[in-house]
C-alpha cells in the first residue's frame, strides 16, 4: 500500500473545505421589520415585529420627539433605535455606571417641560425644553445606590446630564435596585427603589430602600411630600412597604399611581400608590420563602397596612408598567400592560372605575421571550423590549 506525503494529504484537505465555503449559501441578513406573530385581544387583531436586535438587555425605552426609540441598557449604554429599519446608533455621554447582578443603567422617561410644569411655574416666553429621566446604579466604595439623573440629547449625545439625587440606599447587594420612573404632570417625578435585598428596609423611613420617591422635576423635595415633619424620616420618600417595584406610572385622566412590584416565590402585586402609605413588605406578604413553603411575613393582610389590588399566584416577575391611551386599540383603552419576565408575556388587566382590577389576559405567550420594557408612539402602537435583546412592535392587522 502506497501512502501519499502528509504535505499532500493536508492540500487535499484545505480544497475540500474551500469548496464548501465557496457553495454555502450566504448567511441570510437580518431585515427590519419581521412578522413574527399575529393575534387577536377583544376582538381586535394585531401583528408583532420584530424591529431591532442587538446584545445586551434593553431595559427602559422613550420615544424622541421625532419618534427615534431611546434604549437604555442594563450593561450601561444607550442606543438610539430607527424604528423604520432597523438601525442602530450609540448614544455618549453617559457617567460611570455599576454594572453588576440586577443593577446598571435603568430605566429612561422623556419630559418635555414647558408643557409638564404647573401654571404657576411656566414662563410665559420660555420655549419647550426636552429632558430624558435616567434611573442608574451609581458606585461609591465597593457599593452602588439608584441614582435619579437628567440629560438633554443633541443628536447621539447626551449633555447637560445632571444627577438629581443619590439616594441612601448604598448597598453591596447586587439585588432590587427597582426601578422605574413617572411624572404626574404637576411638576413631580416619581421613582421606585427596591429593598437592596434587606428586608427591614421596607419599614425604614430612615433609608430610601423599599420606597418610592417624589420629587420636584429639579430634584429638590416637594414641601407637601408626607414624611417632610416626621422625626427621623427621608422627606423624600412617597409610599414604603415596598419588596422591588419595577412598573410605575400616573395616570393624568385620573390622578392615580400605580406600581406593580416583584414579590417573593409567589406573591407579585399591583399597587394602587397613595402619599404616605405602608405597603407591607416584609411584615405582609402572599408569597412564600425560597428555601421551603414557609409564608413571608406575618400575614397577607394586616390593619394599618395598603393591601395590593392585583396578586400573582405564582409569580409572572413583572418588568414594567403602562396604561394605555392609545387610539389604535380602542379596546384596550384605560388598561394596564405589564412586561412578564418569568411567565414570558403580556399581562393585559382591566381596571374597574373604583381602581379595582377585573379580567387578566396573557398575550404573546408563542414569543417565549422575557419582556422588560413597554412604551406608546403617537400611534397607539405597542413597542416591548425583551431581554433576548430584541425589540418589537405590535400594532393592528392590515386589512
Amino acid at each position: 500500500m502506497r501512502y501519499r506525503p502528509l504535505a499532500t494529504a493536508m492540500n487535499t484537505v484545505r480544497l475540500a473545505l474551500l469548496s464548501l465555503i465557496i457553495l454555502a449559501p450566504p448567511a441570510k441578513a437580518l431585515s427590519f421589520p419581521e412578522t413574527v406573530l399575529e393575534g387577536s385581544s377583544l376582538g381586535m387583531h394585531y401583528v408583532v415585529e420584530r424591529i431591532g436586535q442587538t446584545d445586551g438587555v434593553p431595559w427602559g425605552m422613550a420615544f424622541t420627539p421625532d419618534q427615534q426609540l431611546l434604549i437604555t441598557y442594563r450593561e450601561g449604554n444607550i442606543r438610539l433605535l430607527n424604528p423604520e429599519d432597523g438601525s442602530l446608533q450609540e448614544v455618549s455621554g453617559l457617567p460611570p455606571i455599576r454594572q453588576y447582578g440586577q443593577g446598571g443603567l435603568m430605566d429612561i422617561a422623556r419630559l418635555d417641560t414647558t408643557g409638564n410644569q404647573p401654571p404657576d411655574q411656566r414662563h410665559n416666553n420660555a420655549a419647550p425644553q426636552t429632558w430624558y429621566y435616567f434611573t442608574y446604579a451609581k458606585a461609591h466604595d465597593g457599593q452602588a445606590a439608584t441614582t435619579l439623573a437628567r440629560a438633554k440629547l443633541s443628536g447621539t449625545q447626551l449633555t447637560h446630564w445632571q444627577d438629581l439625587l443619590v439616594t441612601q440606599s448604598f448597598s453591596d447587594a447586587s439585588r432590587h435596585f427597582g426601578s422605574r420612573i413617572a411624572f404626574d404632570n404637576q411638576g413631580h417625578v416619581f421613582f421606585s427603589i427596591g429593598d437592596r435585598a434587606h428586608r427591614p428596609n421596607g419599614q425604614d423611613l430612615a433609608t430610601h430602600a423599599g420606597t418610592i420617591l417624589r420629587l420636584n422635576l429639579d430634584g429638590s423635595t416637594p414641601e407637601d411630600n408626607p414624611f417632610t415633619d416626621t422625626p427621623n424620616a427621608l422627606a423624600e420618600i412617597w409610599s414604603f412597604g415596598h419588596r422591588n417595584p419595577q412598573g410605575l406610572l400616573f395616570d393624568p385622566l385620573t390622578n392615580r399611581l400605580w406600581s406593580n412590584e416583584h414579590g417573593p416565590r409567589g406573591g407579585d402585586e399591583i399597587n394602587l400608590i397613595t402619599a404616605g402609605a405602608n405597603y407591607g413588605w416584609p411584615v405582609t406578604s402572599h408569597g412564600k420563602e425560597y428555601w421551603g413553603p414557609i409564608a413571608v411575613g406575618e400575614a397577607t393582610e394586616k390593619e394599618g397596612i395598603v393591601s395590593p389590588r392585583k396578586v400573582y399566584i405564582p409569580s409572572i416577575a413583572p418588568g414594567s408598567l403602562l396604561l394605555y391611551r392609545g387610539a389604535a386599540f380602542p379596546s384596550w383603552q384605560g388598561q394596564l400592560f405589564s412586561g412578564a419576565l418569568k411567565l414570558r408575556h403580556l399581562n393585559r388587566v382591566e381596571i374597574t372605575d373604583n381602581a379595582g382590577i377585573a379580567n387578566e389576559e396573557r398575550l404573546l405567550e408563542a414569543l417565549d421571550e422575557r419582556i422588560r420594557a413597554l412604551a406608546v408612539d403617537d400611534l397607539g402602537w405597542l413597542y416591548l423590549s425583551a431581554d433576548s435583546g430584541a425589540i418589537y412592535r405590535l400594532r393592528p392587522r392590515s386589512r
